[in-house]
């Protein structure tokens, strides 16, 4: 109608605009102190890190503030590989030289940059990942609390792993992945139930759910599974399978299919309301 008028007749926004608007308002909610995100899961391969990265670029394009996304997988994490493509130095370097940083110069040698995203990139070399401690996670976020107002940390799959529970006793807010198959949905329970019995209540009660949908079966039904999550957690996000995701490379927020990153500014934005 605004183009068949020649300007004269605007309509206004239409419904899935008013609705991105209102997605992007409680991504940008400012931030008071450094808020941290665990991104996690009992399970490996169900998209923890497709999620990170997925929430790291939607939160760093759509702030002024600085993000950073962590990579703490003691087995060679791929975080760095889906953003970058670099992980040169990584986490171990910046434990090294925790005493010499001082600025924001300082800090920029031991990351790397997806668009406005910075990527501190973790251990390449699994038989060193073991080194990384809960002391040395929290040795690493107090010196990221200086220089970045959201840390998202990307974990590995072992609870009971040292630097797990650092990143959980640290963490303000959790997002837990799972997948809509037998196996993903009841990790990603099992994940919500180990929180439960030590002590971490309000971090599950007031989880994300994310069900990565790569892997599907039409045996299994998906809308019970949401439900199920539902009832145990604050919100539940669906992330649809994708061929860009899919192939493991770098990712694009632009070669996502328009559902994929509505899923994504979904989920930024129920972690926004969390800023408040």
């Amino acid at each position: 109608m605004f183009r068949a008028s020649a300007g004269r007749i605007n309509p206004g926004p239409g419904p899935h605009e008013q609705h991105r608007r209102e997605l992007l308002h409680r991504i940008r909610i400012p931030l008071v102190a450094p808020h941290r995100i665990a991104v996690t899961s009992i399970k490996g391969g169900v998209g923890k890190t497709t999620v990170s990265t997925l929430l790291g670029l939607v939160m760093a394009e759509h702030r002024g503030d600085r993000v950073i996304a962590v990579d703490a997988n003691p087995d060679a994490g791929t975080l760095a590989d889906r953003l970058t493509g670099e992980s040169a130095v990584t986490v171990r370097e910046l434990l090294r030289d925790l005493h010499r940083i001082h600025s924001w110069t300082d800090i920029s040698r031991y990351t790397s940059l997806a668009g406005r995203l910075q990527v501190l990139a973790s251990e390449q070399d699994p038989a060193a990942g073991d080194a990384f401690s809960r002391e040395e996670y929290e040795d690493i976020c107090q010196v990221l609390d200086r220089f970045f107002d959201i840390i998202i940390t990307d974990s590995g799959t072992g609870l009971v792993h040292s630097a797990m529970a650092g990143t959980l006793a640290l963490a303000d807010s959790l997002i837990v992945v799972g997948a809509p198959t037998v196996d993903g949905a009841g990790r990603a329970s099992k994940t919500l139930d180990w929180l439960l019995a030590h002590g971490h209540e309000t971090l599950a009660a007031e989880a994300v759910a994310v069900l990565c949908c790569d892997r599907s079966s039409s045996e299994v039904d998906r809308t019970r599974i949401r439900h199920h999550f539902t009832a145990r957690c604050r919100a539940v996000v669906e992330i649809p399978h994708d061929p860009h995701l899919a192939a493991g490379g770098q990712v694009s927020l632009a070669r996502l299919r328009p559902a994929t990153r509505d899923a994504a500014y979904e989920l930024a934005a129920l972690m926004g309301d969390q800023f408040r």
